[in-house]
């Protein structure tokens, strides 16, 4: 049996080379919406959605993790648009909560034609003294954590080939 939902699935890669070009509004605002009919536990939702355009934001977002990785690349891979998820610490699921939330974005922008890539390092972006200064500078309370970030934006090049799955990936126990 084969269907869209599972071919999307499958054929989801992660992209490290973008064009520059701005995101079509209409195509990011699927990609968000996306985001916000993940499951939660209990369906507290306890994650926020931070789309980042602006390019001087983007840039700190970019040098921020960019040292916390002991680097000077851009880990967003010149992505025109870094989509942060943020979750509520009180809540003691915000990382699974948030991680689902990054997975449906991602299918999402694989399946109406643009790229991503999840990115680490936000957990530590936004203990920092900085990350609350962006929170504040955000109107964003102080007691989010960081669980993750989308490079998103259209593809420059070839996709990627899937890997080969690994064996014994799925244990059957009857």
């Amino acid at each position: 049996m084969d269907n869209e939902v599972l071919k999307n699935i499958r054929e989801r890669r992660s992209i490290r080379k973008y064009r520059s070009d701005a995101v079509d509004e209409r195509l990011l605002d699927l990609v968000l919406e996306a985001g916000t009919w993940a499951p939660s536990a209990m369906n507290r939702q306890p994650s926020t959605i931070v789309c980042v355009t602006d390019k001087e934001d983007r840039d700190r977002l970019s040098r921020m993790n960019a040292e916390i990785m002991g680097t000077d690349s851009d880990p967003y891979y010149g992505a025109p648009v870094i989509i942060l998820v943020l979750g509520e610490r009180s809540v003691s699921t915000y990382i699974q909560d948030g991680s689902l939330v990054l997975e449906n974005m991602m299918l999402a922008a694989h399946s109406i034609g643009l790229g991503s890539c999840w990115i680490n390092r936000e957990a530590e972006m936004f203990d920092s003294r900085e990350g609350k200064e962006l929170l504040e500078k955000w109107n964003l309370p102080s007691t989010l954590g960081g669980v993750g970030a989308l490079a998103l934006g259209y593809i420059d090049g070839d996709v990627p080939k899937a890997s080969e799955r690994k064996k014994n990936y799925i244990v059957k126990i009857r």
